[in-house]
């Protein structure tokens, strides 16, 4: 049965917001002061490199009852049993990844607009990442969305949604106030001097929107 996962907090690993950290010391941090979900992207490892790390945040993740997901790589899920991917648009599609992967695992579609959204909830996404909300320093070629253009997916939406892109406690609220399930977040997270501080920053505004 598919696991059912919590899109409140999601925190988006990248190895240059570290400042020179270990990953999985800041990623244990994250998931103490409460990080509910974990995407692990790794742009420039290699494979073997990828897997093993994968395969310490899947133990780190199981420890706090939070589910992992994978940036890009089915190969890499299905080897160390993590959750679902993360796709792209121009990742393998969503229909061809459910194919391999079977109904159990989690797939989730990067949407930049409310046609790529549809498109994703026909191809049998579980969950869409929309940004950048407000534009980012992770991924320079990704144009910013903004809330209205966030929130115009979200009204039409039909899956749940998770703001990505400039994140942070600061502006959390607005993100989740335009229908948002939940905000991915990478460096309003991994970058910050005080990792458990941030995410619980951000756990309270989340709190507001619990139902």
């Amino acid at each position: 049965m598919k696991a059912q996962p919590d899109y409140s907090i999601y925190l988006v690993t990248d190895d240059g917001c570290l400042q020179g950290r270990a990953l999985i010391d800041c990623v244990r941090k994250a998931l103490d002061g409460g990080v509910t979900l974990v995407q692990y992207r790794a742009k420039t490892a290699s494979s073997a490199e990828m897997y093993n790390e994968a395969l310490q945040l899947k133990a780190l993740c199981d420890s706090f009852k939070v589910l992992l997901i994978i940036n890009d790589r089915l190969d890499i899920a299905m080897a160390v049993g993590a959750a679902g991917v993360h796709l792209g648009q121009d990742d393998l599609p969503c229909a061809a990844a459910r194919k391999l992967l079977g109904e159990d695992y989690i797939i989730g579609v990067s949407a930049h607009n409310p046609a790529e959204a549809k498109a994703a909830l026909q191809s049998g996404a579980d969950y869409l990442g929309c940004g950048a909300v407000f534009g980012t320093a992770t991924k320079a070629d990704v144009k910013k969305l903004g809330t209205d253009g966030l929130a115009a997916i979200c009204k039409a939406k039909g899956l749940p949604v998770v703001g990505i892109g400039g994140i942070t406690a600061d502006n959390y609220r607005e993100v989740r106030a335009a229908g948002a399930d939940g905000a991915a977040i990478v460096s309003g997270i991994l970058a910050q001097p005080d990792i458990r501080a941030a995410v619980r920053a951000i756990a309270r505004v989340s709190q507001e929107f619990t139902k």
